[in-house]
């Protein structure tokens, strides 16, 4: 299926191939249609399975052929329950705005800065993307109404009322009209969710997109043990004593895939990272060298690298720990697919052992660690 036969127009889709995008995601292919027949939609999919675009571009396709409206009334919201997730989803709403008949304002607000500049450059935001908190706010400044929105978007729902944000979440439902389009996404369909349903009074259309399942036995897996020292050296051994042509590196935080990425560059590596503080542009550039050969290695945290499918990836490096054993095997599960074998490397320090161990026991496979205290890696 292609983006075209979704009922998206040339705007859109010039946009989309500008950005990359070959093909839709499966959650894309089934709920775009339905999001532009004005459905209310609950949408379940794994983090990293493309459902930000699935709202951003139906959304942006009837807002680009309505008049612009220039008060402090939001036509479209959208409700995140972090800051990170807020700026991640008003830069993929930015990235699809180039190529539309006329100018569309989006914002993006959250807590932990100055509220002041969110409120004077509210005026005339046709699509914001929030916290609950700071939204909350900035009503009770009078800076915007949500009393005229037409759309309301709030994504990872399953978490919206596990944080601490329900009583803030039905202060926002009550300002709200009853009649809206209403598109929920969330990672489960669990009891939360139906509140919130009942909460909404819709009855929305649901598309489940199933979790892939991984087959550890076709990975292979190695652990090795090194000092905190020797680590960085030791990445840049396996790569060259492996004669590793490609490989997905993991990291924990966006700083250590930016530090990682410059060290193997500087050591003559052809290295790139993607995370949520790169422009959507950038990471769908960098992944696209990444997918037809012309990086080598591909640093990645968590939150992109459940996105990231490959057919034939023979390599899966874990430089850092995942904080859970379910993201352990979403990493190594990018690794081993398309009837292929592979291999999920790990780089284990002291003070990472014990949290293996936990891994590797609720995932129901033992990994050998192997010593590394004996080889020489001078010059590496």
């Amino acid at each position: 299926m292609s983006f075209e036969s979704l009922g998206l127009s040339h705007n859109i889709i010039k946009s989309v191939k500008k950005l990359g995008f070959l093909k839709p995601f499966p959650i894309q292919e089934q709920t775009i249609p339905v999001i532009l027949a004005g459905k209310d939609l609950m949408g379940i999919a794994q983090t990293g399975s493309g459902k930000t675009a699935c709202f951003v571009m139906p959304i942006l396709e009837k807002l680009q052929n309505e008049e612009v409206k220039k008060d402090r009334n939001i036509q479209i919201l959208v409700l995140a329950p972090t800051r990170e997730l807020v700026i991640q989803i008003d830069e993929v709403f930015r990235a699809f705005t180039e190529n539309l008949k006329r100018e569309i304002r989006t914002m993006a607000v959250y807590g932990g800065v100055s509220i002041n500049p969110q409120m004077k450059g509210m005026f005339g935001v046709e699509i914001l993307v929030a916290t609950p908190g700071r939204l909350l706010d900035l009503i009770e400044h009078k800076a915007l109404s949500i009393s005229q929105i037409t759309n309301l978007v709030i994504d990872e729902a399953d978490k919206m009322f596990q944080l601490g944000f329900e009583e803030e979440m039905n202060k926002l439902f009550a300002m709200m009209p009853s009649k809206k389009q209403t598109v929920l996404f969330s990672a489960t369909l669990n009891d939360k969710v139906e509140e919130i349903k009942k909460r909404l009074t819709i009855n929305p259309v649901l598309v489940e997109i199933k979790a892939e399942e991984v087959d550890l036995d076709k990975i292979t897996q190695l652990a090795y043990h090194v000092t905190e020292e020797r680590k960085g050296p030791f990445l840049r051994y396996l790569i060259k004593e492996k004669n590793i042509k490609q490989a997905l590196v993991f990291t924990s935080s966006t700083r250590s895939a930016d530090n990682l990425a410059e060290k193997l560059k500087k050591n003559k590596i052809p290295a790139t990272a993607v995370h949520g503080k790169k422009s959507q542009g950038s990471r769908t550039g960098n992944l696209r060298d990444f997918k037809e050969g012309e990086t080598q290695i591909l640093v990645a945290t968590d939150l992109i690298g459940r996105g990231i499918h490959i057919d034939s990836l023979e390599y899966v490096i874990n430089y850092e720990l995942p904080r859970s054993p379910l993201d352990y095997v979403h990493r190594i599960g990018r690794t081993g697919r398309a009837l292929e074998s592979g291999t999920a490397i790990t780089i284990l320090t002291d003070d990472e052992l014990q949290h293996f161990r936990v891994i590797q026991k609720k995932m129901g496979k033992r990994v050998e660690l192997i010593r590394t205290e004996d080889i020489n890696l001078h010059g590496f």
